[in-house]
């Protein structure tokens, strides 16, 4: 029997070219850039990305955000929010006890 072609998603416009290491770290670009992310405002999935870091809410918000180039949510910036918001959660168990 033939063997059937390997199906390689949105990286098989660059076919044999670039190698397999790169065509993937794009491919893991593209889909995440081409995923809908949910929108922290209102909700829904209407966050389009808009330029190099821009992102909108077409949604009820209608607001812009500014993240990474890529992705809504990038690592870097999971951590400076946890970073931030420690601080602040243990001001307000500090004042709840006096």
């Amino acid at each position: 029997m033939a063997k059937h072609t390997v199906k390689v998603g949105i990286s098989g416009k660059y076919g044999t070219r670039y190698g397999s290491s790169l065509s993937s770290a794009s491919e893991l670009k593209s889909a995440s850039t081409l995923a809908i992310p949910d929108s922290a405002f209102c909700g829904t999935n209407t966050v389009r990305r808009v330029s190099f870091g821009i992102w909108k809410c077409h949604g009820q918000g209608c607001t812009k955000i500014l993240s990474g180039a890529y992705m809504l949510a990038t690592p870097a910036a999971a951590t400076a929010t946890s970073t931030l918001r420690r601080p602040r959660d243990i001001a307000s168990t500090q004042v709840g006890r006096a």
